[in-house]
């Protein structure tokens, strides 16, 4: 066993206070590597000496174009480092590694448009009555901590370091103790690209003890998360306490609606990617399937084959020819067949293929599955269409986070819209359909933060990310607004008027009579 992967504080590895955290690789069973966690004592030296970098201007102050040039380097190391990165993602979170291929390299997009987007930035100046000049700065909030999960481990801490370090912020990240290792490599990346010592800790604990600590301390300026919902509103009251900013990105149910003007084969091909890409582990995971009646037996055949043929490439998350990974643990295996059971055996739903762990021995590689958590690529559909029993099933509320997916039928425009609907979740969605007037109109129907036609997944920097219901969360992620979120609006008002002009004016205690201004 490797000596213990170290935390990142302010600038060096140190040794955690907390106990040891097993990391385990979820397609063998097999703790591969150990890691410092913090304990309460380091959440409060990382948050001073974070505070201290901030007070010290060292980042805060820094000019914008540094702070980009800082940000541009830092993608280009990261560029250097990939290929062990993408290894060890493969390997923590037991995703394939023909998913990471394509998702490891673009995060470096994230920090090469922040550092864009603080050198195109302008000062706001406006429309003040009278001889003022007022103009707006955006100033950085101080201390911010940050939260991610186990799916994206790289992805999703780029995504949420690259607004907050333009901004000029100090951050302390935690991240999830199932998949720390990765993110504990930037910090070493990021300060060999000039970020300053103190601006940047990652603390990896649990997140009753280190997590707690961190989003509760009286210094922390903003905390943002990516995680469940219940989760979320317990650190939401921790911020809420300190009147500190926050930021979550939650739950999903994302609903897919295929109209029977869609090409089948294409929609099917966006289904089995917005489904089970990281086994199904993802907030935007297409898991209710919505299918206008006259096409889905049609499309139920074709998801059949689609399923079974992933299921059946299915192999080590290292093979370059493995279609899908296991779920990250068996507390994420338990849960998705608890309620693929509840729901078949209930009488809710049928299984068309999967509904199962899978325990056997691949056909690709030899892979002996039953060491891992695997669970096979489910496809279920209403036990009873008529009486829309389905929709009673937990499975139908719930966010499984596996790759389980329902098909429901529909006959109406306005019904596709109210199945797509019925749900607390309100993040990602999907419509499918040749008919351009159709997308248009459903999509401005569906509740949620984001609707993709005719494609799935898609995430740019410069896209806003976030749910429309609470319980997928509070703002966004990307674009301008998250860099905004990160900072506060500092408005400044000149005064030109001459001295003549300003005395006979703005003495508001003159003796005299006559108008003074106001506003």
């Amino acid at each position: 066993m490797p000596e213990p992967y170290l935390m990142w504080v302010a600038g060096e590895e140190r040794p955690g206070r907390g106990e040891l955290i097993p990391v385990e690789d979820p397609a063998t069973g097999e703790i591969f590597a150990h890691c410092h966690a913090a304990s309460e004592e380091d959440v409060e030296d990382a948050v001073a000496l974070a505070q201290a970098a901030f007070k010290s201007g060292v980042w805060s102050r820094e000019s914008r174009h540094r702070r980009a040039d800082v940000l541009d380097r830092s993608a280009t190391l990261l560029e250097a480092e990939l290929p062990e990165l993408i290894a060890l993602e493969v390997r923590q979170t037991g995703r394939a590694v023909r998913e990471m291929k394509a998702q490891v390299p673009s995060l470096v997009r994230w920090l090469k448009y922040y550092a864009s987007l603080l050198r195109v930035e302008q000062r706001p100046l406006l429309p003040t009555t009278g001889k003022l000049h007022n103009f707006v700065d955006r100033a950085p909030l101080g201390v911010v901590a940050q939260i991610t999960p186990f799916n994206h481990p790289l992805l999703i801490a780029v995504k949420k370091l690259a607004p907050a370090l333009a901004a000029g912020n100090s951050v302390v990240l935690k991240p999830s103790e199932l998949t720390p290792l990765t993110t504990l490599r930037l910090g070493a990346v990021l300060k060999a690209a000039g970020l300053p010592d103190g601006v940047l800790s990652v603390l990896p604990g649990y997140g009753a003890l280190t997590g707690v600590a961190l989003v509760r301390h009286p210094l922390v300026r903003k905390v943002d998360v990516t995680g469940g919902t219940a989760a979320g509103r317990v650190i939401g009251a921790f911020a809420g306490a300190n009147l500190a900013r926050y930021t979550a990105e939650l739950g999903g149910k994302a609903p897919l609606v295929v109209f029977g003007s869609a090409d089948l084969q294409l929609a099917v091909n966006g289904i089995a990617f917005g489904s089970f890409i990281a086994s199904g582990q993802t907030c935007i995971a297409s898991t209710r399937i919505i299918v206008q009646n006259g096409v889905l037996d049609t499309v139920v055949r074709l998801l059949k084959a689609k399923t079974e043929s992933i299921a059946a490439r299915m192999g080590a998350p290292s093979n370059p020819d493995s279609t899908m990974g296991p779920l990250v643990s068996a507390k994420q295996l338990r849960g998705v067949e608890a309620l693929v059971d509840e729901a078949v055996s209930g009488g809710f739903a049928n299984v068309v293929t999967g509904g199962k762990r899978i325990t056997g021995i691949s056909a690709l590689d030899g892979t002996d599955f039953s060491k891992g958590h695997f669970y096979a690529p489910t496809v279920l559909v209403d036990a009873s269409p008529s009486e829309r029993k389905i929709l009673k099933a937990q499975l139908w509320r719930k966010e499984a986070f596996g790759p389980v997916i329902v098909v429901v039928g529909f006959d109406t425009e306005d019904e596709a819209v109210e199945l797509a609907n019925d749900s607390e979740f309100g993040l990602g969605a999907g419509i499918w359909t040749q008919d351009l007037s159709q997308a248009f109109r459903v999509a401005e129907r569906i509740d949620a933060g984001i609707t993709w036609v005719n494609t799935h997944h898609r995430n740019d920097p410069s896209s806003p990310w976030g749910g429309s219901k609470s319980s997928s969360g509070l703002g966004v992620e990307n674009g301008v607004e998250a860099y905004e979120a990160y900072t506060t609006a500092k408005s400044t008002i000149i005064n030109y008027a001459s001295t003549e002009e300003a005395l006979a004016t703005d003495d508001w205690f003159r003796e005299s009579a006559g108008a003074v201004r106001y506003g």
